[in-house]
C-alpha cells in the first residue's frame, strides 16, 4: 500500500532498516570514543526518502485507514511515531553532531588550576571523598554548562517541540505524543503526583536518616553532587571486584539457561577508552544479529548495575525473532525493552542473588538492600518530578526562560537534594523518554512477581525461566505496548503499587 507516486510499505521498511542500522552504528563508533565525532547528516542525507513528506502522508494515510486495535493499526502508529520523530531528527542532525563532539571534548576548569574531561566528572564526583572538591567539581561543571551546553540543549527542545507541532497531529505536543506513543501521558502523571504524595514520610525519614550517616553532612545542605556520592555506594565496593563482574553475571544468565552473549550475537566493550561516554549504553546495530554492550567503568556496585542493566537490553535485542516487521524489531514503545534491562539490574535487590554472585554475606547484604531501597525511591521520586517538569516544558504552558526556576523547585522537593538551574535543559529526556523509564519500573516489578510466582523466588538460576523469557518476552520485540505485556504475563494493570511494597521491604 502506497500513496500515489509515493514510497511502498515495503520499501519503506527494508530503506527504514538500513537508515537505522547506520545510524546506530554511527552513534555507537563515536559514544564509544572508537571516532572522534559523529557524521550523521549524510546518512540521513542517503535516506532522505525515508523521511521525506511523501512517506510521512502515506504512513499517516495508513493510520487513518486501518481499523483500531487491528494489527495494522498497530503498526501504522509504531511506523508514524518514527516518521514523527525522523521529522525532528533530520532537521536537528547538525544539533545533534555539535552536542556530541561537545560532550567528547569539554574539559572543565578547576579552581585549582586542573582540567577535567567533561565526561569524567561525574565519575570523579562520585569517587571523591572529598567534599570541598566534590562541590567545586560540580560548580565548575554548572558554570561550563550554563555558558555552552545548555544553550545547544534548549534550542534543540524548542526546535523539536516546533518541528512536531508544525506535524499538525494533534493539538498540541503532550497530546500528539500521546496518540503517537500509545502510553496515557496525563494518567501517568497523575500517578507520578500520588506516588510523590504516598512516599514523602518515607523519603524523608530514609532521608535524613543517610545522608548524615554516609555523607557526614547535614541533610538541609545537601546538593545534586551529594547524591551523585552518597548513591556511588563506595562503602560496598570491596563487595563488587571489577575483575569478577562479567564472569559472575554471565555465570547467572547461564544459569537461568540463557546464553549470555546470545551465541556471540552480544559484543561487550567494557574498557576504559579517551572520549567514552560516561553512561554505559546499549547499541543495536544490526538486530538481532549484532548488538554492542558499552560500559566505562566507574568502579563497584555502579558498575555491576550497570552491566546487569544493559545486559537485559542485549539480551532482549539479541533475542528477538527475526520474522517480525521492522517496526516490532527497530521501533514500538521503550518502555519495553527498559523494563527488561530493569529486570535485570534488579537482580541486585535480590539476597540470594547478592550472596551467590557476589561477596556480600548475609549481615551485609542487608545493609545493601537497605542502601539499595533508598537508591531506588530517591531514583524514581527524581522521575516523578522530572516527568512532570517536562510535561510543562513540552506542554509551552511555562515560559522557557522561567522553566528553570520551575525545574529546580520540582526535583528539589522531590529529592530534597539541591539541584541547579544549569541543568534544567540538559537534564530532560527527549520526546517523554522519563516516561518510558517510569512505566518501565512499573513493568519490572510485575514482571518479577510472576516469574517469582512461576519458578519461585530464585528465578534468576532456574533453569526453566530462562527459555520462558526468551519465548514470551524478549521473543516478541517491540510488538506490544508496556501495559500489554503486563496484562498479558500477569493480568494486572501497571502501577506504582508493587514498587511501593518492595520498598517498603528493602528500607525494613
Amino acid at each position: 500500500m502506497a500513496a500515489s507516486g509515493g514510497i511502498s510499505l515495503d520499501r519503506l521498511r527494508a530503506d527504514g532498516q538500513r537508515f537505522m542500522e547506520e545510524i546506530s552504528r554511527e552513534h555507537y563508533l563515536a559514544a564509544s570514543g572508537l571516532k572522534e565525532t559523529a557524521e550523521l547528516q549524510p546518512i540521513y542525507a542517503r535516506y532522505r526518502h525515508v523521511m521525506d513528506a511523501e512517506s510521512l502522508a502515506m504512513v499517516l494515510e495508513r493510520f487513518k485507514g486501518t481499523k483500531p486495535d487491528s494489527a495494522d493499526h498497530r503498526s501504522a502508529r509504531m511506523l508514524l511515531e518514527w516518521q514523527a520523530e525522523a521529522q525532528s531528527a533530520r532537521e536537528l542532525a547538525p544539533l545533534d553532531e555539535r552536542e556530541i563532539e561537545w560532550e567528547s571534548s569539554a574539559m572543565i576548569a578547576l579552581p585549582d588550576g586542573s582540567r577535567l574531561q567533561f565526561e569524567e566528572a561525574s565519575i570523579e564526583i562520585g569517587n571523591t571523598h572529598d567534599r570541598a572538591r566534590r562541590l567545586a567539581i560540580e560548580a565548575a561543571r554548572a558554570t561550563l554548562v550554563e555558558a555552552e551546553l545548555a544553550p545547544l540543549k534548549r534550542e534543540h527542545l524548542q526546535r523539536e517541540r516546533d518541528i512536531t507541532e508544525r506535524l499538525d497531529l494533534a493539538s498540541d505536543y503532550n497530546s500528539g505524543w500521546e496518540l503517537l506513543s500509545g502510553v496515557p501521558l496525563l494518567q501517568l502523571r497523575s500517578q507520578c503526583e500520588q506516588f510523590l504524595k504516598d512516599t514523602a514520610d518515607m523519603w524523608r525519614e530514609s532521608y535524613r536518616d543517610f545522608v548524615p550517616r554516609v555523607l557526614g553532612i547535614s541533610p538541609d545542605e545537601a546538593t545534586r553532587a551529594d547524591a551523585i556520592a552518597l548513591l556511588r555506594g563506595r562503602e560496598f565496593d570491596a563487595f563488587f571486584p571489577g575483575g569478577e563482574m562479567e564472569a559472575q553475571v554471565h555465570r547467572q544468565v547461564r544459569e537461568m539457561g540463557i546464553d549470555p552473549t546470545a551465541h556471540g550475537r552480544i559484543r561487550l566493550d567494557t574498557g576504559d577508552r579517551p572520549g567514552k561516554r560516561s553512561r554505559a549504553f546499549c547499541a543495536p546495530v544490526r538486530v538481532p544479529e549484532e548488538v554492542y554492550l558499552v560500559l566505562r567503568p566507574h568502579g563497584g556496585q555502579t558498575d555491576w548495575n550497570t552491566l546487569l542493566h544493559e545486559l537485559g537490553h542485549a539480551l532482549h535485542f539479541a533475542y528477538m525473532r527475526d520474522d517480525q516487521p521492522f517496526e516490532s524489531l527497530w521501533l514500538g514503545d521503550n518502555s519495553v525493552t527498559e523494563s527488561y534491562a530493569m529486570l535485570f539490574d534488579h537482580l541486585m535487590q535480590q539476597r540470594g542473588w547478592l550472596t551467590r554472585y557476589t561477596e556480600l554475606d548475609d549481615a551485609n547484604a542487608t545493609r545493601f538492600l537497605r542502601a539499595a531501597g533508598f537508591e531506588e525511591l530517591q531514583f524514581l521520586r527524581r522521575y516523578c518530578a522530572k516527568l512532570i517538569y517536562e510535561t510543562h516544558l513540552y506542554g509551552g504552558d511555562v515560559s522557557w526562560d522561567s522553566l528553570p526556576d520551575l525545574y529546580v523547585e520540582l526535583l528539589t522537593s522531590a529529592t530534597s537534594f539541591k539541584y541547579s538551574r544549569a541543568d534544567a535543559f540538559v537534564d530532560v529526556d527527549l520526546r517523554y523518554y522519563s516516561a518510558r523509564y517510569l512505566r518501565a519500573w512499573q513493568q519490572q516489578s510485575l514482571l518479577a512477581e510472576t516469574l517469582t510466582e512461576r519458578f519461585n523466588e530464585d528465578w534468576w538460576r532456574n533453569p526453566r525461566a530462562g527459555p520462558w523469557v526468551v519465548e514470551q518476552l524478549f521473543g516478541e520485540a517491540q510488538r506490544e505496548l508496556a501495559h500489554e505485556i503486563a496484562e498479558r504475563v500477569s493480568g494486572k494493570p501497571l502501577s506504582f503499587a508493587p514498587l511501593v511494597r518492595k520498598i517498603e521491604s528493602l528500607l525494613g
